[in-house]
């Protein structure tokens, strides 16, 4: 599907406050609140927006401790690591990838210990061959 400029511009502003209401989406891409409105339904039924979610304050995930996980993934086994990993709460997102490694998983924990664990649950997992982790020190900036 082709995006033009006030569309490209609608994610750009939902991907800073996806809770914006229609009428400040509208003053910002210059067009009527009715106007955006039709854009956004246009937008969700052909599957360009999928949902609304949540972010949480850097504050409040402060005490996180986050790491990216690479995953090399045996022969014909990505499903099955995708199952387990979907499984398993501290991972927040899966990626499949080119390269070295197959898939990077980003977990989350409350502490160092809880991620430990994760991540050697990760390496236990039928079909991983091995797995690569580092450990997310800052976020400099999120979009």
């Amino acid at each position: 599907m082709q995006l033009d400029e006030i569309d490209q511009a609608l994610l750009a502003a939902l991907r800073e406050n996806a809770r914006e209401s229609t009428a400040d989406l509208a003053r910002r891409v210059g067009r009527s609140r009715t106007t955006v409105q039709g854009r956004l339904e246009r937008l969700e039924r052909r599957g360009v927006i999928q949902g609304y979610a949540l972010r949480l304050a850097e504050d409040f995930e402060a005490g996180a401790v986050r790491a990216h996980v690479l995953i090399k993934v045996a022969p014909r086994e990505s499903r099955a690591v995708e199952a387990a990993a979907r499984a398993l709460p501290q991972v927040r997102e899966l990626h499949s990838v080119s390269g070295e490694y197959d898939m990077i998983a980003i977990a989350s924990a409350t502490n160092v210990a809880e991620l430990d664990a994760a991540i050697d649950r990760i390496g236990l997992m039928p079909g991983v061959e091995r797995t690569n982790s580092a450990i997310i020190l800052a976020t400099k900036f999120r979009r």
